[in-house]
């Protein structure tokens, strides 16, 4: 299986998961010293991983990764999408447009780029489980964010798309919302003081001081993704949050975890 944002935070910490869960997990980042750190993590917890440096924002660089983890474990019949940046905070008349970009570069043409490398084999092999992780923003509006939040919620809807396109080659993709969570992108909001507005400081304190959703959740909303309990499960955007263990049951309508719910589950 293959994680992009495998260096830190979230992405990390699913990969650590798969690891030891007995998964052989491709690691990729941008920073040499974070995926040098992950990769000794998961094999100090007695996983294997290899290390794969790119940038999800150049396909080429993304191809070649794919290439390695052919050449050294067969394919990929996992990809999960985390790598992201929380971009620019502060009001969007204020934003510099260039960070703007650079956000959706990231967050929405890296799932892109990510996708389109490894879905030719998957079809060729009628098999493969995609996770891609939201967050905040996506399902509904977030002041101080706008980069973020268009982006997440453009994910979605790709996510969406792209399900319908592959449901008949056996391949699953799905959204994952992690939830609150402590991670660099905590400090960045706190840094950001008045910018990022009361409702979200309020939040990114709370979350530092209990570290949010616990790492389990997280984990085993990942496993369940990929794995042959949710082959009826695609197209979906989950929270960690949510009662997702209703899913086991193919008889859930799939309007209860699409993008526009009227109300949590």
């Amino acid at each position: 299986m293959l994680v992009t944002g495998a260096g830190r935070g979230i992405g990390k910490r699913l990969a650590l998961g798969f690891a030891t869960a007995g998964a052989r997990v491709g690691l990729l980042a941008r920073s040499k010293a974070e995926l040098d750190l992950a990769h000794l993590e998961i094999e100090h917890a007695g996983g294997t991983a290899l290390r794969l440096r790119a940038d999800v924002t150049d396909f080429e660089q993304l191809s070649v990764a794919v290439e390695r983890m052919h050449a050294h474990h067969g394919g990929i019949d996992v990809l999960v999408c985390a790598a992201a940046l929380q971009g620019p905070i502060g009001p969007f008349a204020e934003c510099a447009p260039k960070a703007w970009v650079e956000t959706v570069q990231t967050n929405l043409i890296g799932v892109m780029n990510a996708c389109r490398a490894v879905l030719p084999r998957m079809i060729e092999r009628r098999s493969g489980k995609i996770i891609v992780l939201s967050g905040a923003g996506a399902a509904g509006p977030r002041p101080n964010f706008s980069a973020y939040a268009a982006s997440k919620a453009g994910v979605v809807r790709f996510v969406e798309t792209v399900a319908e396109e592959v449901r008949d080659h056996n391949i699953q993709i799905n959204c994952m919302t992690p939830g609150g969570t402590y991670t660099s992108m905590t400090d960045e909001i706190l840094h950001a003081g008045e910018k990022a507005g009361e409702k979200e400081t309020e939040e990114a304190l709370e979350v530092r001081h209990t570290g949010g959703i616990a790492p389990d959740k997280q984990i085993q909303l990942a496993l369940f993704l990929a794995s042959e309990q949710s082959n009826h499960v695609t197209g979906r955007l989950i929270y960690a949050t949510d009662d997702w263990k209703r899913l086991r049951n193919d008889k859930v309508h799939p309007d209860v975890f699409t993008l526009r719910r009227l109300q949590r589950v």
